[in-house]
């Protein structure tokens, strides 16, 4: 409580930056980050809950650091944030040239290959993050995720209200999806490829005779693909984005190859 109670005091009266109780309250809270002690949203009672006051430290952490130059072989970087360190403690797989800034939370048995991981997010047991793919500051992603090659995961620091992007456990991304705008995947769902949600997307379940809509969330076990309606403008109707739930994954599905064998299951190619 301590801690919150000076970063929000901060948040509202930055001339408080200068005093060497808050700095320390603010990168405590980094370490913590970085560690998984602290996350920006966790699952408390049921729902998800985000932490706002986190939040404010990792915006209040950037004017706190001084820009530099960092050196890694023959790459040069100038920026004002470390490079996230020590994986091999960490059990983490990191593949050249896979990066993830420090503050961001990489749990044991994740796999990193060419990637970029930003500060607040948290990336948990299992998980791979795939060729290209980027998982934005304080996205969370839960257990046993595969985030298919170049998956945009969407960052959010501000408005410190706004949720972020949660995937939960075991569900698989297709190459190519984007996710922004705290956009909730429930856990075990499929998305094909080139699925883009947002929060105003719509996602219909057209899987009985009449369409459900949901907005923002993806239910568990749901397999998605991208899909299209027709709306209305005073030019005449238009095609627009959407994502289609066609089916259930079924508990036979092996999950590593979920992907495919889904879409295959509901006779989809995508």
């Amino acid at each position: 409580m301590e801690l919150q109670q000076m970063i929000d005091a901060a948040w509202d009266d930055r001339s408080m930056l200068q005093d060497k109780d808050v700095k320390i309250a603010i990168k405590t809270t980094i370490d913590d980050l970085d560690m998984g002690k602290k996350r920006v949203a966790e699952w408390v009672d049921g729902s998800w809950i985000v932490h706002e006051w986190i939040k404010k430290a990792v915006i209040l952490y950037f004017p706190l650091q001084k820009m530099k130059t960092l050196e890694v072989g023959p790459f040069e970087f100038h920026d004002k944030m470390k490079l996230k360190t020590g994986y091999d403690k960490l059990g983490v797989r990191v593949v050249p040239h896979a990066i993830a800034r420090y503050g961001a939370y990489i749990a044991k048995g994740v796999v990193m290959m060419p990637s970029y991981v930003n500060i607040g997010a948290y990336v948990n047991e299992g998980t791979m993050v795939d060729t290209w793919a980027t998982v934005g500051s304080c996205a969370q992603v839960g257990k046993n995720v595969h985030l298919s090659g170049g998956v945009g995961v969407g960052g959010v620091l501000e408005p410190v209200q706004a949720a972020p992007v949660i995937i939960e456990d075991g569900a698989f991304i297709g190459s190519r999806c984007i996710l922004v705008e705290g956009v909730r995947i429930g856990k075990e769902a499929v998305l094909g490829a080139n699925v883009t949600l947002t929060a105003s997307s719509k996602i219909i379940d057209v899987t009985q005779s009449e369409p459900k809509v949901f907005q923002g969330e993806v239910p568990p076990r749901s397999v998605v693909i991208p899909g299209s309606y027709t709306k209305n403008f005073p030019a005449g109707d238009y095609q627009v984005p959407c994502a289609l739930i066609i089916g259930q994954r079924k508990e036979s599905t092996d999950k590593k190859t979920s992907l495919n064998q889904a879409l295959r299951d509901h006779q989809v190619a995508v």
